[in-house]
């Protein structure tokens, strides 16, 4: 198989198109298209599907994609290193991570993840939907109670849990009466939240009054004493602590683990090694303080 066929092949699947790659690569449009058909033709198999106004890879081209993507730009990695005299890391990481993380803490590791490794263009998309890591070129996603894939590896780096909170001057029922409650998200909240406290499992009746999209917004609604909410234990740590807030109990749910994911059919670049370690060293102990202490240092 001829290498630079191959790499042109992935230089017109990652931009969509011929005219699209070589737009971004200064490379003439018709040595792109000739490649690609001299590579079809060793194969013997049809990569791209060809429209009037389209380019579609076919399932076999796809796959080609997939498998030999990664493993092109651990080549231009490895050369990069060997001839700048060592490996330190440096070129393009893309990472995806979810809403909240992003928001609270995300702008200020991307800072200081820049300014200890000035030759890495970190590059960072936030967005809570599942994402294909090798078809949308990211290096590492970040995210939060990820389902089983067999296709990723990674490690949690991070542990938080739910709270039940609400302003001092709130009080709570002794009966079956519903608190007003500050819910994320749209109608369809459940009307009854578990929780585990100091005498055990217990549960409070609630009828949503306010329904916001983010965590933020939430917060701060209970801050105001609108009504109670189910919120993480790192984004109140402080607030209970200075008695802003105060916590109901636990909320009966599984814990809440952040995960830094990569393929796992992918050697681990020095780039994403570096910012796995960055991570460790932000939240040594992974814990829902050290989140909290980090938003507000």
């Amino acid at each position: 198989m001829d290498l630079l066929a191959l790499v042109d092949f992935n230089l017109v699947a990652r931009h969509g198109g011929f005219g699209r790659a070589a737009r971004a690569t200064g490379r003439p449009k018709a040595t792109l298209s000739r490649r690609v058909a001299e590579l079809e033709s060793s194969l013997g198999l049809r990569l791209f599907e060809r429209g009037a106004r389209m380019l579609k890879l076919t399932q076999e081209g796809k796959a080609l994609h997939e498998r030999t993507s990664g493993l092109l730009n651990e080549i231009e990695q490895t050369a990069t290193a060997i001839a700048s005299g060592g490996d330190k890391p440096r070129g393009r990481l893309r990472i995806s991570a979810p809403m909240l993380f992003s928001q609270a803490a995300m702008g200020k590791l991307a800072a200081g993840f820049a300014l200890r490794y000035p030759e890495i263009r970190l590059e960072v998309t936030t967005e809570d939907r599942p994402v294909d890591m090798v078809e949308e070129g990211y290096d590492l996603v970040i995210r939060v109670n990820p389902d089983p894939d067999e296709s990723l590896i990674g490690r949690i780096f991070l542990h938080d849990r739910l709270v039940v909170v609400a302003s001092p001057g709130l009080a709570r029922p002794a009966d079956n009466t519903a608190v007003p409650a500050v819910v994320r998200g749209d109608s369809g909240q459940p009307t009854v939240w578990k929780m585990t406290g100091s005498s055990g499992k217990n549960s409070i009746a609630v009828e949503p009054v306010l329904y916001l999209s983010s965590l933020f917004m939430v917060r701060d609604a209970v801050r105001a004493g609108v009504g109670a909410a189910r919120l993480p234990l790192s984004l109140v740590s402080h607030d209970l602590t200075d008695g802003r807030l105060v916590s109901w109990g636990d909320l009966d749910a599984p814990p809440t683990a952040l995960w830094a994911l990569y393929p796992s059919r992918r050697l681990l670049s020095t780039r994403v090694s570096a910012f796995l370690d960055f991570l460790k060293q932000a939240f040594p102990d992974g814990a829902p303080e050290e989140l909290a202490s980090y938003i507000n240092s």
